[in-house]
């Protein structure tokens, strides 16, 4: 099962590399009247980066909620 979430990973992280490759032109980007010129390409990796980041922090937090939920219910019984 490793094997095939890591080859999901490594196909999903080569189609961005793909798609940031190929969308180099410029795009303007605004949050809150903040606005900014960058290229897509930059863009696609960032807010990757950003859901990876996000991800995973909500998956540790999640593993530990789970973890700390048995432990109680050991130690309860």
């Amino acid at each position: 099962m490793r094997w095939f979430q890591l080859g999901v990973i490594i196909l999903f992280a080569a189609m961005t590399i793909i798609f940031a490759a190929q969308n180099f032109q410029m795009v303007t980007v605004s949050f809150l009247r903040i606005s900014a010129q960058m290229p897509l390409a930059l863009l696609v990796v960032i807010i990757y980066l950003l859901g990876a980041v996000t991800g995973g922090s909500l998956l540790a937090l999640l593993r530990r909620a789970v973890e700390g939920s048995k432990q109680r219910a050991l130690v309860g019984s």
